[in-house]
């Protein structure tokens, strides 16, 4: 007889079963998501007896083992009448009782292969069946016995043949269904006909019922072809990526995603999808996320439903940033004391000599504003002024800023050229929402967190807490937004938040990304295949979804304007060229109580050489004999050139002794400002 240890408990063999499916849970233990692993059986959660109709069980005794609640084990009279059966016909009749058919589930007996069971086999199982008789009791094993069985094709247990066939759970199945479960153990490939005649039979030996014809009808169903039914499926892309990092031993992941909140903005994205339609937007995704905490609230890589490419997962997908990048070459020059909010900056057209050509950055309306703040430069989206920020700093100095906010991918700053203002580089919204987070934190960065686990979180400062301030509240300011949007648009709410939209060129991506005191929102609408969208802005496409969330976020929980922080002060400024005068923030030692600029000089620049631009040096000429001659605008200002920080003189008009390599040359002033700055290659 088999030895005791060699026979598993009960409550090992119910611990160590394992469902076909995952389920993702969301911060409150409730299921949002089921995802299926493994692929080569269909088979769901354990359930208990009691969650299981009297009806069920009456029929698997009545088809299975007539007598299981009086047998040890073994129904020797079925034994005995099979056995006579064998020698007196060519009929195989089965003898299993429902004890010998669990140990075979269990595949205690390792060398049984495929087929009817040797002699010598058969008595070990029957051995097998007699030891766990007396270490189980008979509902344990009725328990284990309808949850192992198999049913049809690949449908293993109660919980997935009443989903899968019948679209209940098994608490809900009635003597009928049960009738016809019942008859599939035994020939799980029976023809309809023959699965009804026995499903009849097994109804009027104990309901004493005549319902064939009912049954038939129902066995017809049976034959169609069914389909995986998860219980719940609010999160896939949540679930792809976090299966896909690691797969839980236990078959659950607990998320830091809130279930009511994921199931509203896929509602809210799915609806704004299809009013925009008729524009040619078929894809969105949307990303919410705690700003303290830094715990992923919603995730919704598309609608999936209507979507053409339902796997690709939009909060990940890289595309083309638009001008989502432009608060941060803003904060980036506060930092850098290059500019401040008050800073005067000329939104006129402007020619950026490049490798592939000449580069003409120009605004979303097409006009122009002539001299803007850069708060109204930045609030209100205007392309020149941000092209013209970014040359001060160089793209080299901004990529860097970049990648300390988590963008990855990056390439070095010549590549992108001075378009890298207006969003030439490709992000995904994950970046993107933790960037601007990092905005909301007062300048500091953490990862974000999908997980409840605990880990360490390493936050690092990228910005001052003055120079994130002061970018909130540009971002937040209605009044200076309305030079493009007006003062009324889905970019107002009525509490305080601080949002930026984006849209790439060809009008193929949209983007609104913003925060509050305590969430950021993120918002992409476009075309996975990169067809553009036709009219759509980003106040039309991806700010009324972003509203929406807000708005929802917001019902019970109020959101205030961030504290000032001690490095910060607001004082008026008179700014005369534009006929304005107002309060502005100003990072301490920043601070002008007016601001004047002399239209003749204003442009105290560079002419030569342009931005980026490639020198080539003569072969026919000796290189210590070669000069290049740099030329600035003229000024009344005492201006200092200097090239790769070595002072080269004051003259309008400087000669260089050329060297092969990348250089910088800068204007500094009497006060050591950088006035102008331009990045160029000197090439053999």
């Amino acid at each position: 007889m088999i030895e005791k240890q060699k026979m598993p408990a009960f409550n090992y063999v119910k611990e160590h079963y394992k469902s076909s499916y995952i389920k993702i849970l969301d911060r409150h233990n409730t299921l949002i998501h089921e995802q299926r692993v493994d692929f080569s059986i269909r088979r769901k959660d354990w359930v208990s007896l009691k969650d299981i109709p009297r009806a069920f069980i009456q029929a698997i005794i009545v088809a299975e083992d007539k007598r299981f609640y009086s047998h040890s084990g073994v129904d020797y009279l079925s034994l005995a009448k099979g056995m006579l059966s064998s020698i007196v016909s060519d009929k195989k009749r089965g003898a299993s009782t429902i004890t010998m058919q669990v140990v075979s589930m269990l595949d205690i007996d390792s060398k049984h292969t495929k087929g009817r069971r040797s002699i010598l086999q058969k008595i070990k199982q029957i051995k097998n069946a007699l030891t766990i008789e007396r270490l189980w009791t008979k509902d344990e094993i009725m328990e284990a016995y309808v949850n192992l069985v198999s049913f049809k094709g690949e449908i293993v247990g109660i919980q997935a043949a009443a989903t899968e066939l019948f679209r209940k759970v098994p608490s809900g199945l009635n003597s009928m269904d049960s009738a016809i479960l019942a008859s599939l153990i035994r020939d799980p490939n029976a023809k309809p006909k023959n699965l009804a005649k026995r499903a009849c039979i097994i109804d009027r030996l104990y309901y004493g019922l005549d319902r064939c014809l009912a049954i038939e009808k129902t066995v017809q169903h049976l034959t169609m072809p069914f389909y995986s039914t998860p219980e719940r499926f609010e999160a896939p892309h949540v679930a792809y990526n976090l299966i896909n990092e690691q797969m839980p031993t236990n078959g659950v992941i607990n998320t830091t995603i809130d279930g009511k909140l994921q199931l509203f903005v896929r509602q809210t994205l799915r609806q704004q999808l299809l009013i925009l339609n008729v524009r040619n937007v078929h894809d969105g995704a949307v990303l919410v996320v705690d700003n303290k905490s830094g715990e992923i609230l919603a995730y919704v890589g598309n609608t999936w439903e209507g979507s053409k490419a339902r796997f690709v997962d939009g909060v990940r997908a890289k595309r083309s940033a638009g001008s989502t990048l432009k608060p941060f070459v803003y904060a980036l020059s506060f930092d850098k004391r290059v500019l401040t909010a008050a800073s005067l900056l000329l939104d006129a057209p402007l020619n950026v000599p490049t490798l592939s050509g000449t580069y003409r950055p120009s605004n979303y309306d097409e006009s122009f504003k002539g001299l803007v703040t850069v708060r109204t430069a930045l609030a209100s989206s205007l392309n020149i002024p941000a092209v013209r920020a970014l040359s001060l700093m160089g793209p080299d100095a901004f990529i860097e800023k970049l990648e300390a906010l988590g963008f990855n991918g990056l390439r070095d700053g010549n590549y992108y050229g001075l378009s890298l203002a207006l969003g030439s580089v490709e992000v995904s919204l994950y970046e993107l929402v933790n960037a601007y987070r990092a905005l909301a934190n007062g300048g500091v960065y953490s990862e974000l967190k999908l997980r409840q686990v605990q880990k360490n979180i390493v936050d690092r400062v990228v910005f001052s807490k003055e120079a994130a301030f002061i970018i909130s509240t540009i971002l937040s300011d209605r009044q200076a937004r309305s030079a493009t949007f007006d003062l009324e648009n889905p970019l107002s709410t009525a509490f305080w938040s601080a949002v930026k939209t984006g849209t790439s060129k060809n009008m193929r991506d949209n983007w609104c990304v913003g925060y509050s005191a305590n969430y950021t929102v993120g918002v992409w609408v476009g075309n996975f295949d990169g067809a553009p969208m036709q009219s759509v802005s980003g106040i039309s496409g991806a700010a009324p979804v972003w509203l929406d969330v807000m708005e929802y976020l917001h019902k019970r929980t109020k959101s205030t304007p961030p504290i000032k922080p001690t490095g910060a002060s607001e004082q008026t400024v008179v700014f005369r060229e534009i006929g304005e005068t107002r309060k502005e923030w100003f990072i301490n030692g920043t601070e002008a109580d007016s601001i004047t600029v002399d239209m003749n000089v204003k442009e105290d620049k560079i002419i030569y050489p342009a931005y980026d631009s490639v020198i080539a040096m003569d072969p026919d000429i000796p290189s210590s004999l070669q000069r290049i001659f740099f030329e600035r605008k003229s000024s009344n200002k005492t201006l200092h050139w200097s090239v790769d920080d070595v002072m080269l003189g004051t003259s309008e008009i400087i000669p260089w002794t050329p060297l092969p390599g990348k250089h910088v040359l800068k204007l500094i002033d009497s006060e050591g400002t950088v006035v102008d700055r331009v990045l160029f290659f000197v090439r053999n």
